[in-house]
């Protein structure tokens, strides 16, 4: 009898969560993954941190389900990416265009620090709450570089670097001990294009005055009561009053559900015919190198390989199921013969079917050489993109040795035999060969983004001369054509595709456990796209090992790369 009853009282629990309204729930504390993982490594460390897509998918489904009735967010100390923002910020809007209630909580936002960003978030809510304790930064944007030439000279150590063109500013760091003139000027745009864009959507979003908001933003920090008072918050509370209203208002037996699994919950009862016509998404994510990509074991977020990348590409385009590419697109630029690689792909594929890039957080230099063959590019507002340019040198040790006591002894065959050591300056005649590497590429890049982008020679380079835009001051100058992100993107590939709004959207290459464990056939198998469980060397670093002169691959091999950022 007691087992029947156990038995009932479970089926009435499950109909009752399947027929209850529903309170979605996003926790931005650990902030979000961008894409799927790309190797089983990554899938462990990011098990439990929601992705994107999910939370994107879900928000847009649950517009139209008459259960839904409300959204809570916790927006926490986890720095998130302005473009990520802009589009949570976009997903949230439309969600609230709907008639739910949005509400955005956090236990402070910006603890006696910058908490422009997170508070940017948090005005798309309906309603924002803070706890007693907390703050709110809104002091706006601050772009600070540091330089490293005056402690580089009191080791003896010397950096000499080639650079296409003047806004090619990544080696400053080394090689200067202020802002150039040109340096500064792209930093003051870059600044006041993103608070433009973040003090419209905090006016928009708590329906107050630009002008006003540009003063709080002078006025700021704000402890909470002073927040209220100012209109960017609207009651201190705890999370449990806050949850209590929320579920109130949602009425009475009000299940909460995080977004995340909404949206998996309802991929699996949906389960597409495999055999659909559909969308593939393929991610390009980090810095971009050749080979496979891969990750380091101190994390950073792994590379994008051309192998892993032109694979996957390649495998869509020759899917006769697949009719349109949506490459998502999340790199600070790498290695120029990768890119190149990348973007001869990309260039094939259009030919076929419509390639429609989304950006990310940034996709800027080698980031924008792979997208800019694109049919359409979408970024966000706020995407840090361009960087057309080029720069390559190395690090020149021969005087911290000596002072060290170390010395170098060589033997070569050739005359430029020893042109990438570290231990001396390049001769004249190396030099020569530099310059040439850097006109070259300049060149061919330049000429790529004015045939992708349909602009003169002369305009392109206009453009270039290694300068970064935000994604709206891209768009004004053609280099991006339409701001939004991955949902717009892929609502457009599948228009230009002639499928329905619905039609299926699959990560790619997406393959089964048996084609995993068997491995590629050859190079043209989409299991060749699968990322390689790399432990890469500089994990985080590899940036910095970049703009050193250093290769990506790691400390053991010789410095020489010429590298797009």
């Amino acid at each position: 009898m007691d087992a029947t009853k156990a038995i009932v009282d479970t089926v009435d629990r499950f109909r009752q969560r399947r027929t209850a309204p529903l309170v979605l729930e996003l926790d931005l504390t650990e902030g979000l993954t961008a894409g799927p993982p790309a190797d089983p490594l990554n899938a462990i460390l990011t098990m439990r941190k929601p992705r994107l897509a999910d939370v994107l998918s879900g928000l847009k489904r649950a517009r139209h389900d008459s259960r839904v009735k409300a959204l809570i967010v916790k927006i926490g100390g986890n720095p998130l990416g302005l473009a990520m923002v802009q589009e949570l910020r976009q997903a949230v809007t439309h969600f609230r265009a709907s008639g739910r209630l949005t509400v955005a909580y956090g236990e402070t936002f910006g603890e006696f620090g910058q908490g422009t960003i997170p508070y940017y978030l948090a005005s798309a809510f309906e309603r924002v709450y803070l706890q007693p304790s907390g703050d709110v930064g809104l002091t706006g944007i601050a772009l600070e570089q540091r330089f490293l030439k005056g402690a580089l000279e009191k080791l003896d150590i010397a950096y000499e670097v080639g650079q296409r063109h003047e806004y090619k500013t990544a080696a400053n760091t080394f090689t200067q001990d202020h802002m150039t003139d040109a340096h500064r000027e792209s930093y003051g745009r870059l600044a006041e294009s993103i608070l433009e864009h973040v003090v419209a959507g905090i006016a928009e979003g708590r329906r107050l005055d630009p002008g006003k908001v540009r003063e709080l933003v002078d006025r700021g920090p704000f402890i909470g009561a002073e927040a209220v008072d100012a209109g960017l918050v609207d009651r201190l509370a705890y999370r449990d009053e806050v949850y209590d209203e929320v579920k109130k208002a949602a009425g009475d037996q009000a299940h909460l559900q995080f977004v995340s699994r909404y949206a998996r919950g309802a991929a699996v009862r949906k389960l597409p015919n495999p055999t659909a016509d559909s969308v593939a998404l393929i991610h390009g994510h980090g810095m971009i190198k050749l080979g496979r990509s891969g990750r380091s074991p101190l994390g950073g977020g792994g590379s994008m390989g051309s192998d892993t990348i032109s694979a996957a590409i390649r495998a869509a385009r020759r899917d006769p199921h697949v009719k349109a590419v949506v490459f998502r697109v999340d790199s600070p630029g790498g290695s120029y013969v990768a890119s190149d690689t990348v973007w001869r792909e990309v260039v094939l594929t259009r030919k076929v079917k419509p390639v429609i890039v989304s950006m990310g957080d940034v996709a800027a230099s080698g980031g924008y050489f792979v997208a800019m063959a694109a049919d359409v590019i979408i970024a966000q507002p706020g995407t840090l993109t361009g960087s057309i340019g080029v720069l390559g040198g190395k690090a020149v040790l021969g005087g911290l040795m000596q002072r060290a006591g170390v010395t170098t002894d060589m033997i070569t065959e050739g005359a430029n035999a020893a042109m990438f050591s570290s231990a001396r300056s390049f001769s004249t005649e190396e030099w020569d060969r530099v310059n040439a590497w850097l006109d070259r590429i300049y060149d061919d890049f330049v000429g790529k983004v004015a045939e992708g982008r349909h602009l003169t020679r002369e305009r392109a380079h206009e453009l270039a001369r290694g300068r970064v835009w935000t994604g709206a001051d891209a768009r004004e100058r053609g280099l991006v054509d339409e701001l939004g992100g991955l949902e717009d993107a892929l609502g457009l590939a599948r228009k230009r595709a002639g499928l329905a709004d619905d039609a299926p959207v699959r990560t790619y290459p997406r393959l089964n456990p048996l084609e995993r464990l068997k491995g590629p056939e050859s190079s043209e198998d989409k299991a060749a796209a699968l990322a390689r469980v790399r432990l890469e060397a500089w994990g985080p670093f590899a940036r910095i090992a970049g703009e050193l002169g250093l290769p990506s691959y790691g400390p053991l091999l010789l410095p020489g790369e010429i590298v797009i950022r």
